[in-house]
């Protein structure tokens, strides 16, 4: 990949931090769009405040981007994001969709990951819930 909008947007996510949110939202069209498992943002200002509540919540976060690919206005990033909640380590894997308009700006940031193994299961009785009807859908 080389000179194409991703790879200042991966820069952003890998070098993230409080103070360094002005500069990722500069890269969001104003009406750009973010989804994960969570949340559905529009609009810049509600991008940024899910990003704050992640730096409220989270001890440490950090992206580290894995692997990239490019398709025209389209790139994909492979990640994993570490960082501590409650005094317990996460480690989530995860594939970003970013769609970027013609001045290079993202207009869709949609994350796919798997919420429930990552975290649902590591609510005491949820989880276990969780944990159960999987083994039952396994066949085990």
């Amino acid at each position: 990949m080389t000179d194409h909008p991703l790879d200042r947007y991966a820069s952003a996510f890998e070098t993230l931090k409080p103070d360094s949110l002005p500069a990722l939202m500069a890269l969001f069209a104003p009406d750009g769009r973010f989804v994960d498992p969570f949340n559905d943002a529009r609009g810049r200002p509600a991008i940024e405040a899910v990003f704050r509540h992640m730096f409220a919540s989270v001890a440490g976060p950090r992206f580290e981007v894995l692997h990239s690919v490019v398709d025209g206005p389209v790139g994909y990033l492979k990640w994993r994001f570490t960082g501590e909640v409650r005094g317990r380590a996460v480690d989530i894997r995860g594939l970003s969709e970013v769609t970027f308009d013609a001045a290079g700006l993202v207009t869709s940031h949609v994350d796919y990951w798997d919420a429930a193994t990552n975290v649902y299961e590591r609510v005491p009785v949820l989880g276990w819930v969780l944990r159960r009807l999987r083994r039952r859908i396994a066949g085990g």
